[in-house]
């Protein structure tokens, strides 16, 4: 059984899409030990788009008209699952995509489903327990400023931000981007210091993360909660190079290793997956990625086998209709495929001393801010470097 998909293994965002690649063929094996899918060895046929839409919606073209591959999944990020959507929708297939922020949303494709938990309006929902979290302080902040990249996945989180300031009664006074190429932050950062924002919003991928993060502890501005829809702080490497320089930040997750996510064969997975990273190259943690790759496939894995088939309308109506047991817990689609109920969580850093990558094991420094569903601790505020 043929699964073609591709990833973008090379460019901006390819550390988290290598951790999802190992955590695939994790799934592979697992499945394969058990006897593969429909009695056939399942393979799983990845191609590297180098985080070109471009070439992503040609190797799916590719891969459903040339390679005659059994499925597809989708692969990583809005931007090249976006691409491929087009590709899948006027073959009428089956696609569960991986982390794609609202790619759906427009398009209406009634056999699409969304592997990120950021429900049916994942605009807002991506943002709006860090914004939550800020109105419900004391002094109230009333000010913002949103400082994001100039690339596709911005786009949408930098909506929910408009949107969720306007509910929680906070006013942006500043919006700025700057292009991805950006080597130094010091100006925009000193520039913002003088807007003086209460809270400061970001949208930034793994580089530019780090640019920001170092920025901002080193000038003098001190908005009173900094963070926000940050794609960099999840990753070990961005962790390990940023160590305490971190303390402080409020970014986004969708898993952490708290006692209450602590899903029926996640722990399992992990350990398998971190057993490998080192020699693989990949993130040493997984903890952001992997979880949600793996569960893609378990979703697919049920779906075969409850359906006993591959023909995409059954899959599709399967989804639409059917809880599904993951590493992840429990998932059910809803709208447009995205998740029926949002579990975004907000993660704080706080009381990091090295840069070690054993201090980022468990969740001792990553605190759990919110949903109370989930917390794990409190919020520092207002942001100090030294929280």
């Amino acid at each position: 059984m043929r699964i073609g998909y591709s990833l973008s293994l090379t460019g901006p965002v390819a550390e988290n899409t290598k951790s999802a690649r190992l955590a695939h063929r994790i799934w592979e094996e697992d499945i394969n030990a058990r006897g593969g899918l429909l009695g056939r060895k399942v393979q799983l046929i990845c191609i590297d788009d180098h985080g070109d839409a471009n070439q992503a919606a040609e190797i799916y073209t590719g891969l459903l008209d040339s390679e005659s591959v059994d499925l597809v999944i989708g692969g990583y990020g809005t931007n090249t699952i976006g691409a491929s959507l087009p590709v899948v929708i006027e073959r009428k297939r089956f696609l569960i995509g991986l982390m794609g922020l609202g790619v759906n949303l427009h398009l209406n494709y009634p056999n699409y489903f969304a592997m990120i938990p950021t429900g049916p309006k994942p605009n807002t929902a991506l943002t709006e327990g860090f914004f939550e979290l800020a109105a419900a302080q004391d002094p109230k902040p009333k000010t913002v400023a949103v400082l994001s990249a100039d690339a596709e996945f911005s786009r949408n989180p930098v909506i929910g931000a408009r949107e969720n300031a306007a509910k929680y009664g906070m006013e942006i006074i500043h919006e700025q981007t700057y292009p991805l190429s950006t080597e130094d932050f010091s100006p925009i950062i000193e520039e913002l210091g003088r807007i003086n924002a209460d809270v400061l919003f970001l949208c930034s991928y793994l580089k530019d993360s780090i640019g920001l993060v170092k920025a901002i502890h080193n000038g003098g501005y001190r908005p009173k909660i900094v963070g926000g829809a940050m794609i960099g702080p999840q990753s070990a490497s961005v962790k390990t190079e940023l160590g305490p320089l971190l303390n402080g930040f409020v970014n986004y997750e969708y898993w952490q290793p708290v006692p209450k996510m602590d899903f029926h064969g996640v722990a399992d997975m992990l350990s398998k997956y971190q057993a490998r990273a080192a020699a693989e190259h990949v993130d040493a943690l997984g903890y952001y990625v992997a979880p949600m790759a793996y569960a893609q496939l378990q979703v697919l894995e049920q779906a075969i086998t409850a359906t006993g088939s591959l023909e995409d309308d059954l899959l599709a109506d399967y989804c639409r209709k059917t809880a599904f047991g993951t590493v992840i817990g429990e998932v059910r689609f809803g709208e447009n495929g995205e998740w029926a109920a949002p579990r975004v969580v907000q993660v704080q850093f706080q009381d990091i001393k090295d840069n070690a990558i054993e201090t980022f094991w468990d969740s001792e420094v990553q605190v759990v801010v919110s949903p109370p569903e989930y917390a794990s601790g409190s919020l520092a505020y207002p942001y100090s470097p030294g929280v």
